[in-house]
């Protein structure tokens, strides 16, 4: 039980849970405490990524990035029964960005240097996508020998792409809802356990591939992203399209894993694979999860 493993972590960083509240119950566990923090229990075996996420926060910060904050004068993580928590300071109230908002905080990003001391990752679009397409139960033989291949096949044309020059940090997971705008003060920047580096322009094509390819993002919108960005588009350059088709595989991917709990999620999974072997005409339309 999670509950556990809160009491068990906030007596080892000397925080009190009393009165804790649950916000959020996934993957990773979110609480709220009093004073305005918040713990987050990851997921098992992911204390690598928990302690990374932290170090990332603060070297944000002195870099003059706003960013989620860790809180100070505290163990972090602290590891119980294989779960890492840590602890944060609660968001104001905010809403997502808009597309101009995330354009500016990622072009800010982007021009921060490589830290020496963080050991950060390097950018695999292709993580996990194997397994999960070896593994998950729901498919039938065919499905499964398609998108096996269609990996295969998008592996290869990565390989050919051209170098895009020196890896930069970025975000990993670059969309509105990973930047907080609160009523006063600058957008905050979340969900930091997929900074790594790679090429800038992983950064941004989850917004050009909901403009060119699904229903959910206007021209006009998508040209105050470019603007804000400082006026590159990522839909021209010669590696867009094999991006966007690896960031399509992504999603079903990400459907895929929790078809075997939801009948709503193995609908949604049939659909978007129908849609990758082009039996769905674009612009498509697809099912938040």
């Amino acid at each position: 039980m999670t509950d556990d493993v809160l009491l068990a972590a906030a007596q080892a960083a000397r925080l009190d849970v009393n009165g804790a509240e649950l916000i959020r119950d996934g993957s990773n566990v979110m609480y709220r405490l009093r004073g305005d923090i918040v713990a987050r229990i990851g997921k098992p075996g992911t204390q690598r990524t928990a302690d990374l996420e932290v170090r990332v926060s603060r070297w944000l910060a002195r870099s003059g990035i706003t960013t989620v904050r860790a809180l100070d004068g505290v163990q972090q993580p602290v590891d119980i029964e294989d779960r890492p928590v840590t602890w944060w300071r609660l968001l104001p109230k905010h809403r997502a960005a808009t597309t101009a908002e995330l354009g500016a905080v990622l072009r800010e990003l982007h021009t921060l240097p490589v830290p020496d001391d963080l050991d950060l990752p390097v950018f695999d679009p292709f993580a996990g996508l194997g397994r999960r397409i070896e593994h998950a139960p729901g498919l039938d033989g065919g499905e499964r020998s398609w998108l096996a291949g269609h990996l295969a096949w998008l592996r290869e044309r990565y390989g050919r792409l051209p170098s895009a020059g020196p890896p930069r940090v970025i975000h990993g997971d670059a969309w509105q809802g990973n930047v907080a705008v609160p009523e006063f003060g600058r957008p905050v920047l979340l969900d930091l356990e997929h900074v790594s580096l790679g090429g800038a322009d992983w950064d941004l094509i989850q917004i050009a591939v909901d403009h060119t390819d699904f229903a959910r993002l206007g021209a006009a919108d998508y040209r105050s992203f470019v603007a804000a960005y400082g006026g590159h588009d990522v839909t021209v350059v010669p590696g867009y399209r094999t991006m966007a088709d690896i960031q399509e595989l992504r999603w079903v991917c990400f459907v895929l894993s929790k078809a075997h709990t939801s009948d709503r999620a193995a609908t949604e999974t049939r659909h978007r694979i129908a849609c990758l072997r082009g039996e769905v005409p674009r612009p498509w339309s697809w099912t938040a999860f």
